[in-house]
């Protein structure tokens, strides 16, 4: 029967202190590490939520440069792990070292049982807290954003990454195939930005002419040129307090690229036929499905601009590279187009979901909006074929058989891991986060001994 109780992990050397905490903390499935490479391969293999860890740890127990070296590396492994630094007593320097490293709390030894267990308590109820709030976020909400439908880790790590973003003034470039959904995360930037409150202003620089586009993006006083009857403000001086989006900035004229980088160096414009310099406090974001260094290379795009623009780079992935996301995505949009044609009960077929699976969508996911779009629309009955969505059916069907991909996942990570250590079995054992006898098990089971 499998042990119930939480697992606890505790990094200490000292083989007397380790009878007398496991003899204390009982109520726990507590299990040790000496060292540091223990220590992340027990990391590995339990997952523990809690983690003591004594801060003098071999090969040099009276300095703290191991513990720290070991906090370090289980935070990066599991960055929710709650550690709690045991320190020397008077070793105040050491604990808020631990800390401002992340460490949930320190405890100074020599320590009391009783205590060190409230502690441990606490640790544990607020890692099981957090825990059920980031499932419940994660099941409340098809995604983080707003507006956007993702499951594949990927895009999710971008996510965060838009997020952690929002709150800055930066210049962001986003960077990804047409349709992927630039403008989307684009919104998400200003909308979780302290600018939310302000206009969000976009405007295509590939679909407007030349000859119209400074203008749009500058505005123009009155009698400028033919046809100018009153003073206009253009996007950049409309969007003042808020946030600027210049989407295909790889389109942009090479005369307007000069205009628009001192616009980015002293955040001023002048209107066309105008001598006032307006100063204009906006946040800007560009994206484009070019590679502008091969344009900076054919000398289609400044290469001073590029830097300006790209304070911070967003690369944003295809559909056909984000696992899982085509099916997810289709069944959003079946509901949405169903809904607007009064067909609500319409649902895919087997060969349907296989086929959207299989596809590569050159044309992202504007091109399976489309596709479902045009289905919903077309499909006779309340099930949508391969045929109905105008894609190849595929012949064999993918497996979903736990036990088969669990295998040939299991299959795959051996082989990858056995090659990067040259067939070390100590080492690869650490790597899988599994004992040596099971990787044997695992060799022996897929003839790879």
């Amino acid at each position: 029967m499998a042990d119930e109780r939480p697992t606890l992990l505790m990094v200490e050397d000292d083989l007397g202190l380790q009878k007398q905490m496991r003899w204390s903390f009982d109520r726990f499935n507590v299990i040790f590490a000496d060292n540091r490479e223990a220590a992340i391969a027990q990391l590995r293999r339990h997952e523990p939520a809690v983690v003591t860890l004594d801060l003098g740890l071999p090969p040099d127990p009276d300095s703290t440069v191991e513990g720290f070296k070991t906090l370090e590396e289980i935070l990066a492994l599991a960055p929710t792990t709650k550690v709690i630094a045991l320190t020397g007593q008077n070793d105040r320097s050491n604990a808020l070292k631990a800390i401002a490293m992340g460490a949930y709390d320190f405890f100074a030894k020599p320590f009391e049982p009783e205590i060190l267990g409230l502690v441990l308590d606490r640790a544990f109820r607020l890692a099981e807290l957090e825990r059920e709030n980031r499932r419940l976020a994660i099941g409340g909400n098809e995604s983080p954003l707003d507006g956007l439908i993702t499951r594949d880790p990927g895009m999710l790590r971008l996510c965060r990454q838009i997020e952690r973003l929002a709150p800055t003034n930066a210049t962001v470039l986003l960077l990804g195939d047409s349709g992927t959904g630039k403008e989307v995360l684009a919104r998400a930037l200003h909308r979780l930005s302290p600018r939310a409150d302000k206009r969000f202003v976009a405007i295509n620089c590939a679909a407007i002419p030349d000859t119209l586009l400074e203008a749009e993006l500058f505005g123009y006083e009155k009698g400028a040129f033919t046809g100018a009857a009153k003073t206009t403000p253009g996007k950049i001086e409309t969007a003042d307090g808020g946030t600027l989006f210049l989407d295909e900035i790889g389109d942009l004229p090479h005369p307007l690229q000069a205009k628009l980088l001192r616009f980015l160096q002293e955040r001023v414009i002048e209107r066309i036929g105008g001598r006032a310099e307006i100063p204009v406090d906006v946040r800007v974001v560009c994206a484009t499905h070019r590679n502008l260094r091969d344009l900076i290379r054919d000398g289609g795009f400044r290469e001073d601009l590029f830097y300006r623009l790209s304070e911070m780079v967003v690369n944003i992935p295809p559909l056909r590279e984000r696992t899982g996301d085509a099916e997810l995505l289709a069944h959003a949009f079946v509901r949405r187009f169903g809904q607007q044609n009064g067909r609500e009960k319409l649902t895919f077929r087997d060969d349907a979901l296989d086929a959207i699976g299989a596809h590569s969508w050159p044309g992202n996911i504007r091109e399976l909006e489309n596709c479902i779009k045009r289905a919903v629309i077309m499909a006779d009955g309340n099930t949508i074929t391969a045929e109905d969505l105008g894609l190849t059916p595929v012949d064999e069907a993918q497996s979903f058989n736990l036990r088969q991909v669990r295998d040939e996942a299991e299959r795959q990570a051996v082989l990858k891991v056995m090659a990067r250590v040259d067939g070390n079995i100590a080492k690869a054992a650490e790597l899988l986060g599994i004992s040596r006898p099971t990787l044997y098990d695992l060799l022996n089971r897929f003839g790879l001994r």
